[in-house]
């Protein structure tokens, strides 16, 4: 099994523990709505952020190789008139 696949599987059995659990009347994770409200908040923002960083910022060894190319067939929007890299 690969390292993707075990975090996966350990996740999904917390999340399932912790429906059992809620079913049953316990709760695992003693939060107020108003803490909820800022935790969402703060995995919402964290998760914008990730991603408008990562979206075509070339950050993966993909994404360098997909720059080169785009620049070596002038279709990078640095590449164009007046821009530069």
């Amino acid at each position: 099994m690969d390292k993707g696949t075990v975090f996966r599987t350990i996740a999904l059995l917390i999340a399932l523990t912790n429906q059992i659990l809620v079913i049953f009347g316990k709760s695992p994770l003693p939060i107020n709505s108003e803490l909820l409200e800022e935790l969402m908040s703060v995995v919402f923002t964290i998760g914008t952020a990730v991603i408008a960083w990562f979206k075509n910022n070339y950050v993966t060894r993909n994404g360098a190789k997909q720059k080169q190319i785009l620049h070596a067939h002038g279709l990078a929007a640095s590449s164009k008139k007046g821009l530069k890299s």
